[in-house]
C-alpha cells in the first residue's frame, strides 16, 4: 500500500475513533485493539500482519525506527504519517508509533486444537494488574510456553496497558481469556497436562520436585489473595519457591517467571530429543 497523506487534524473522526479504543466498550463494539510503542508495533507487523489495519508514525519515529515502516509497507499495510499533535491525541504512551489491529482472540478450545502436544501452559487466576499480566505473558514467551490463559475476572488482555507491557510477546504465542478456572483446568488435564500451582504454603518446593519434566500447566493466584482454595483443590501439586533471603514473598509475576523457567529447563532435554 502507498503511504497515506500526513494526518494533521487532532479532531478528525479517525483520531477520535482510535482514542476511543482505550475503553474496553469501544474495543468490544468495533472488534479492534490499540497497540502502542515501537516494540509492540514492530512485533505485530512482523508476526500478525494480516490483523493489522493501520500503522501510524510521527516524523521522528519514522526516522528512528525505519524498519517498522519498511516491514509494514512490504506486508501491504496502510502507513499513516502523523504529526505530533495528532499522535498525542490518539495516545500518550505510543512514543510516536501506534497501530490498530483486529481483535482475533481465540478460544481455549481453538488453541488446543492447533497445538499437537502442549507441554507448558501458564494459567492466571483473576489477575487484575496489567503490568503483572504483561510480564507473565512475556516470561511465558521467553521460556517457550505454548499458551497463557487468564481466567474470568482477570484484567482485559486487549487493554493497551497489557499489550504494551508484553513488549510484543502478545503476538508470539496464544493468549486466551474469559473462562472459569474449572473449565480451563479440565480442558488442560484432558490434554495430558499435570496441574501445578504456585503458593508460599505449598507442600512441596520447586527445587526438589522431580516431575517438572512432565507436560504441565502452572496456576498462579491473584495479587492480593494468592492462590484460591479452588485452585489448590484442583491442582495435582502445590509447590512453593524456596526463599533463602529475608524477602517475605515474591509478587505473582516474579513467581510465575521462576516456575515457568524451572519447567522449561527441566523439559529442555526431552524437547531436544523430540526434535531429533
Amino acid at each position: 500500500m502507498p503511504i497515506a497523506a500526513v494526518l494533521t487534524n487532532p479532531r478528525a473522526d479517525r483520531v477520535s475513533a482510535i482514542r476511543a479504543l482505550e475503553r474496553v466498550s469501544a474495543r468490544r463494539r468495533y472488534g479492534r485493539i490499540l497497540v502502542e510503542g515501537p516494540q509492540s508495533v514492530r512485533e505485530a507487523v512482523r508476526h500478525v500482519a494480516p490483523r493489522v489495519r493501520d500503522v501510524y508514525l510521527t516524523h521522528r519515529a519514522r526516522e528512528r525506527w525505519p524498519e517498522i515502516e519498511e516491514v509494514a509497507l512490504a506486508a501491504g499495510l496502510y502507513v499513516h504519517p502523523t504529526d505530533d499533535a495528532v499522535m498525542a491525541r490518539m495516545s500518550t504512551d505510543a512514543q510516536g508509533v501506534l497501530a490498530v489491529l483486529e481483535d482475533a482472540s481465540p478460544t481455549l478450545a481453538q488453541v488446543l486444537e492447533r497445538i499437537t502436544t502442549p507441554r507448558l501452559v501458564a494459567v492466571c487466576e483473576q489477575l487484575s494488574d496489567p503490568g503483572n499480566a504483561g510480564t507473565i505473558i512475556r516470561a511465558a514467551d521467553a521460556v517457550g510456553a505454548d499458551l497463557v490463559v487468564l481466567s474470568e475476572g482477570s484484567v482485559d488482555i486487549t487493554s493497551p496497558k497489557v499489550i504494551r507491557s508484553t513488549a510484543g510477546s502478545m503476538f508470539h504465542l496464544p493468549v486466551v481469556r474469559g473462562r472459569s478456572l474449572t473449565e480451563i483446568l479440565t480442558a488442560l488435564r484432558e490434554r495430558g497436562l499435570a496441574i501445578l500451582a504456585a503458593d508460599g504454603a505449598g507442600e512441596g518446593d520447586l527445587e526438589s520436585f522431580g516431575m517438572l519434566h512432565r507436560p504441565s500447566a502452572w496456576v498462579f493466584g491473584t495479587e492480593a489473595a494468592g492462590l484460591s482454595d479452588l485452585a489448590r483443590a484442583q491442582a495435582d501439586r502445590v509447590l512453593r519457591i524456596p526463599m533463602r533471603g529475608n524477602a517475605e514473598s515474591l509478587n505473582v509475576a516474579m513467581a510465575a517467571t521462576l516456575c515457568l523457567y524451572a519447567s522449561s529447563r527441566a523439559q529442555a532435554p526431552l524437547a531436544a530429543r523430540v526434535r531429533r
